[in-house]
This record gives structure tokens, sequence and C-alpha cells, in this order.
């Protein structure tokens, strides 16, 4: 099941735009070893929940797999072969909006060489590059 908001107090958004670097959810505060983005955009429920499918396939049961974004971002399109004018499509599916040095995915409670390769095959269903950070415990 795909992520998404219970409810939210707009079902249309405008598109916006993603400046600068991420500020915050840029280091790893859950598990022990994250996957951080290196690119800017969009992220939608469907490429989150692969990774998510991923990682936990790969883990079998062990450790904690740790989702760092949410898509609250309706993105809404019209039907083909509709005329212009008569307004704004309906939402159609949900992203999230990522900056880049954004933590993705994090994991707990696994040998460091596991996390690595089940981060790396959540990296391979990500659109924009991804790499592999570890937990900074002197801060």
């Amino acid at each position: 099941m795909a992520l998404m908001p219970k409810r939210v107090k707009w079902r249309k958004s405008q598109r916006g735009k993603i400046r600068g670097l991420a500020s915050k959810g840029n280091s790893v505060s859950f598990g022990e070893y994250g996957l951080q983005c290196l690119g800017s955009g969009w992220i939608t429920a469907r490429q989150i929940e692969a990774g998510r499918i991923a990682a936990t396939h790969y883990l079998h049961r062990e450790g904690k797999v740790y989702i760092r974004l949410f898509p609250h971002k309706p993105v809404s399109s019209k039907p083909l072969e509709t005329r212009m004018g008569k307004g704004k499509g309906d939402p159609e599916f949900w992203v999230a909006c990522v900056r880049e040095g954004q933590v993705l995915f994090e994991i707990g409670g696994v040998e460091e060489d596991v996390a690595r390769t089940a981060l790396l095959r959540v990296a391979h269903k990500m659109p924009y590059r991804c790499r592999f950070v570890r937990r900074r415990h002197g801060l």
C-alpha cells in the first residue's frame, strides 16, 4: 500500500520549486547507517514503497528500516485527449519533495556490510544518485 496522507487541508497544490541544500533531515538520526540523496526533486510514493520492500526483503526481518520521508504533495493531471480549460485535473499520485543532502532511509541493528548492500538495493529504486552514510557519534 503506497504512502499518502489520511486527510489534507487542500486537495490540489501547485508545483513549486526545490532550491538549495537540505538543512533538516540531513544526518542519520534513528539507525546506524543511512542513504543520502545527491539530487533534488520529487520521489513518488510508489518509489518509496519499492525501496522499503527491497530493504526488508534483503534483511529477512533482521534490524529495522526507518523511512525518513513522506509524500505530502499531491500531483494532479488531466485525462488524455482533453481540451484546454475546464479547470485543474484530479490528484493522480503523491510525492515527497527532496533536497540534496536529505537522508531518505536508515537501517539499524545489522552489520555494516549487510546495511550497505540493503541500502544499495534501495538506491537502485530511487530516481536520483544516493550515497551510503554512517551515523556520527561525536555530535
